[in-house]
Parts: C-alpha cells; structure tokens; sequence
C-alpha cells in the first residue's frame, strides 16, 4: 500500500433514507463530493462517465465528486445515500491514484454499514433532495459544525464505515499500474500545491528528473492524459469548490488557482460548465 492513502480524510456532508419518486429527475449536477448509494426497491437511473446506470435493488453505486451526473425516476425508488468530502494530502483526490468501479453488489454487511450510519448521524438526512438546495453555500458551510458535535467514538466509527464502503468499489484489476508510480505521485502533490504558479511542462519534468517527452508520455499513460490537461482540470476543481464554499469575487479565485488569464478563463468555464461562474454560483446561494 502506497503511504498517500495512510493520509485519506473523510468529511461526512448527508446520510439518510429516501423514497423517490419521478420528481427525482435532474441534469448536469456536478458537484465537489462523492456519492454512495444502495438501492432497495423500485427503478431508476444514473448517468455520468458517458454511461447509463440502471439502478437496481441490492445493488451501490459510486459516484466521484467532480463527475458530471444527471438522475432519473420514473415511477418510484428507494435508496440509502451518503455524500461527502475525501483529501488525500494537499487538496488531492483518492480518484486519482486508484481506478473505481461504478456498480457493485451489495452485501449484507453492506446494507448493515448503511443502516448504521443512518443511526449514528440521525440529524444529517437531506430535507430536500433536488441539488440546488443541498449543494451549496450555505449547507456546505454547515455540515463541517454537525460533524464536531460528533463523539469521538461515533466520528471513528463513521469515517470507519465509510472507508470500508468505499473499499467495495476499488477496482483491483487496475490498481497495481497505479500504486507504482512514486515518481510521479510526488508531482501530483507538487501540483495541488503550486496551482497558483505557473506549471510549465519543464518544470514538471525537472521536478521528476526526467526529460519533457518522457515525463509527458509517462503521466499521459499512467493518469490517462497529458499534463498540462490535468492542471486544467485540477484548477477548475480547486475553482468550483471556492466559488460555492467562500465569498471571494470570481476575479479573485480565478487569480488564486492560476488563471490569469481572465477573459479566457471565463470562456473555458462557459465551455466546461454550460453557464457562467456568477450563474453556477447564484445557482447554489439558496438559503
């Protein structure tokens, strides 16, 4: 095991029970945390990574924070779910040093951790399940306070139960190409921590001490593209999670991550996100 998942931080947001029905239907939600579900009855749908998934009973389902999703519910389902927050170090994300599956089986034990979760945090349900009023400022803000009130023992053994949870979804056939890449992994720290700077390829090759082609080639194949797209999306994560976490002006938090260049940095999230950062972030001011 690589020592970087010894630094794994969870930060739960929402855990609870629902019964859905066809108003249960939303497009284009991204959102900064991850979601766990486990069906119990009815029929639904998910759509992220370019796929569809058909929502089963008995049956979880993961879905990374920055991931693109839109949901649907034509009749009725039902459905444990979790959100929250993992860091690995520097603002780095689990999703990028382990390869998931997206659906697996659940087992008895598994529909147990849910149960139990649910138990420990009874006053962490969602009261409104459409995006636009848990996924924002405010509520975002608050979840840190709820899990303070916590006792030791029950913030153990919920970050506990969802370690475990998200263990089921590890996509083991994938994992050893990823877990052998120290080199590189180091710059994966070096650029959440200097996205503020100016990333040129040399500097990231020369941090490795390797040559530019062979750095390129050698993230592209183990990260699965190049790096000057990696910062990229790195950034607009980073600016998606101060734009609805913090009251910095948009100016601001572009110049914090690195875009200097302003007027292009508004176009390139026009293009990324389909609307405007002063739309995305007036979207999820709800009170």
């Amino acid at each position: 095991m690589s020592n970087q998942f010894q630094s794994l931080k969870l930060k739960l947001i929402n855990v609870g029970y629902n019964k859905l029905d066809h108003n249960w239907n939303f497009d284009n939600v991204i959102s900064p945390f991850t979601r766990l579900y486990l069906i119990t009855k009815g029929d639904a749908y998910v759509y992220h990574n370019k796929r569809k998934f058909h929502l089963r009973p008995n049956n979880m389902y993961l879905i990374p924070s920055y991931t693109y999703s839109s949901y649907k519910c034509h009749l009725k389902h039902e459905q444990y779910y979790i959100s929250f927050f993992e860091e690995l170090g520097s603002g780095l994300s689990i999703y990028n040093f382990m390869n998931f599956k997206y659906e697996v089986k659940a087992s008895e034990l598994d529909k147990v951790c849910f149960e139990r979760l649910v138990a420990l945090n009874s006053n962490r349900h969602l009261i409104n399940y459409d995006p636009e009023h848990y996924d924002n400022y405010p509520v975002l803000l608050s979840f840190e306070k709820k899990n303070t009130e916590l006792s030791a023992s029950n913030y153990l053994e919920t970050h506990g139960i969802i370690k475990l949870l998200m263990s089921k979804f590890i996509d083991t056939n994938t994992l050893s190409g990823k877990l052998n890449n120290a080199n590189l992994d180091r710059v994966l720290y070096y650029i959440s921590e200097n996205l503020h700077e100016n990333l040129t390829l040399t500097i990231l090759a020369d941090y490795c001490n390797m040559s530019k082609d062979h750095f390129s080639r050698s993230f592209k194949k183990y990260y699965g593209l190049r790096p000057t797209k990696y910062i990229q999306n790195r950034r607009l994560e980073r600016f998606l999670l101060l734009l609805i976490t913090t009251n910095y002006s948009v100016r601001e938090i572009a110049h914090k991550i690195g875009f200097e260049n302003y007027t292009y940095f508004l176009r390139y999230f026009k293009e990324r996100i389909g609307k405007t950062p002063a739309e995305f972030r007036k979207e999820r001011m709800i009170v």
